[in-house]
């Protein structure tokens, strides 16, 4: 199909789209002993928001078995590691960064490799919301260069994702990519002679973005008042001080060479940072809510003190529930939603404080998730195309580069443009949504330029050689579209079954009726029709938008 092909059928069904309307078309109903369509659209909303993108048979399985018994399933999967991967490549290629791709790149080359084959979807997909709450970025050179950087920083968040969310601020604290991002490798005590002071990014950080956030909160993600009608600071600048007064003393852990040593400029970075104490504060530390570090302890027993001051923190609860809830089911949670998930991280369905699979169970199957809004992230709309049609290459290696989608749609998995994210939590755009005090965070990203970006990019993945942009001389990716191809000849069959794997069932009569009027005239080509009432559908306001 010729590219002014594509852009008049685009228009139809954006203009088709704004029409509204609900159901439409329709295969014939499912036999009476598998799932009914109302199961299979609960299943597929699910695995929405717990996977990078599920085809009908996994849709069907979850259906069958039910949601919660699949969430067991994958809570009980050990995680797929991305650092073996990047290994893999480095005994293959070596480790030059002056190659082409430099090694940096096969960190990218391990994500892509596993988040389109790893069976562990629900821990990969929570890995990937918590990226974007404990930021860290390739927009450092000493990052970016090191290709076991980031696949140790992703393999830490995937080892902690269903563990204690105690034990994840402690490795997420001492993990030197982290060191590095926010400053706190390195970070010697004070010397008054010198005039030189503790660094106070990761103190201050840690509490705004990783915690507990500006202000205190409620049990349900409401800020509490003073006596004025202002809200309260959760802490000031002296707290901080206080805080960075812990950070002190760390430094890269032993690599290869096995020797450690405070002030080291050569990075090591898929090992925990390591503690010396003759650079760390020995003094006394009063942190938040009265709690009082004494003088003379460890540098590690301090760390271990103010990583519970803020772990018990009544904020902490709220404030990292609605994170994971905006990540991962909707933007605008309900208080009582909200309050829910932070009882469930309190402690109150009888697990231990911060249990993750709690959590995330409070998050994932209460009442509102399965009838919630959620903007699409427009990188997971792209990397949900790729799981779905099963890409695959001929080598079992996806080294996917990513380059082209971050150029155009402004987003790559661990690549934000600052500790802030790509968007902030608290976005509220202009219009309808910001005038009725609603926040959609992707929508900051979500522009002009991305809408058109993301266009080019669906049609580069159903109509390239390449599924992914990939160096020359790799493997080639492809996708595999027989499962819909099979259907290409009724119309209605095809559409549904795009509808359940990629809107969960809720696409609007008039995107289908588009869609269906676009490829009737296509006739014995059933890969064109396919491709066709694929990028239609991948391209409309109906996958836009989750829930």
């Amino acid at each position: 199909m010729r590219l002014r092909d594509l852009v008049i059928a685009s228009c139809l069904i954006t203009v088709a789209s704004c029409g509204g309307g609900s159901g439409g078309g329709g295969s014939a109903p499912p036999p009476p002993s598998g799932p009914t369509g109302a199961q299979l659209q609960a299943a597929a909303r699910l695995l929405d928001t717990t996977t990078f993108g599920a085809d009908y048979a996994t849709i069907d399985a979850v259906a069958r078995d039910g949601n919660a018994a699949w969430l067991d399933r994958q809570f009980a999967l050990p995680p797929s590691t991305h650092l073996p991967i990047v290994v893999r490549y480095l005994n293959q290629y070596g480790f030059d960064i002056n190659a082409n791709p430099p090694p940096g790149t096969f960190r990218r080359f391990a994500w892509w490799e596993q988040t389109l084959t790893a069976p562990d979807q629900l821990r990969q997909r929570v890995a990937y919301a918590l990226t974007q709450i404990f930021v860290v970025s390739d927009n450092v050179d000493a990052i970016f260069i090191d290709p076991t950087a980031l696949s140790s920083y992703y393999d830490m968040l995937l080892a902690n994702a269903f563990g204690n969310f105690r034990d994840l601020l402690r490795a997420v604290t001492l993990h030197p990519v982290m060191g590095v991002y926010l400053s706190h490798v390195n970070n010697a005590k004070a010397n008054p002679a010198l005039n030189t002071f503790p660094d106070e990014n990761y103190a201050r950080e840690v509490m705004q973005l990783f915690t507990i956030g500006l202000f205190e909160l409620n049990s349900d993600g409401t800020q509490k008042k003073d006596g004025s009608g202002n809200p309260i600071p959760t802490y000031d600048n002296a707290d901080i001080q206080e805080f960075a007064k812990i950070f002190t003393g760390l430094s890269y852990g032993p690599g290869q060479s096995g020797v450690a040593f405070f002030g080291n400029t050569n990075p090591v970075m898929y090992v925990p940072m390591q503690m010396f104490d003759a650079f760390h504060d020995p003094g006394p530390k009063h942190l938040l809510n009265g709690v009082d570090v004494p003088a003379g302890q460890t540098g590690m027993q301090d760390i271990d003190a103010a990583v519970d001051d803020l772990f018990n923190h009544p904020n902490t609860g709220p404030f990292i529930g609605r994170l994971l809830i905006q990540r991962l089911v909707t933007s605008n949670p309900s208080p009582a939603y909200i309050a829910r998930v932070a009882a469930a991280f309190a402690g109150g369905n009888g697990r231990p404080r911060g249990d993750m699979p709690a959590v995330l169970r409070a998050v994932l199957l209460d009442p509102e998730a399965a009838t919630a809004i959620h903007l699409r992230e427009p990188f997971l709309r792209y990397v949900a195309l790729n799981r779905i049609l099963h890409a695959t290459s001929d080598d079992g290696t996806y080294p996917g580069l990513g380059y082209i989608a971050q150029f155009l749609l402004q987003q790559h998995v661990l690549s934000a443009p600052s500790v802030f994210n790509f968007y902030s939590p608290n976005f509220s755009p202009p219009g309808e949504l910001g005038a009725g005090g609603k926040v959609s965070p992707e929508m900051q990203i979500t522009t002009d330029s991305t809408i058109v970006g993301l266009s080019d990019l669906v049609a580069f993945t159903l109509y390239g050689t390449q599924s992914i942009d990939t160096p020359s001389g790799f493997t080639t990716i492809r996708l595999d579209l027989s499962d819909l191809e099979a259907l290409a000849d009724d119309a209605d069959a095809l559409i549904d079954r795009i509808d359940l794997e990629f809107t969960s069932g809720r696409m609007d009569a008039a995107t289908k009726s588009a869609i269906r009027g676009a490829i009737a005239p296509i006739t014995n080509d059933a890969a064109g029709r396919t491709k066709l009432a694929l990028y239609l559908a991948l391209i409309s306001p109906a996958y836009a938008v989750d829930g």
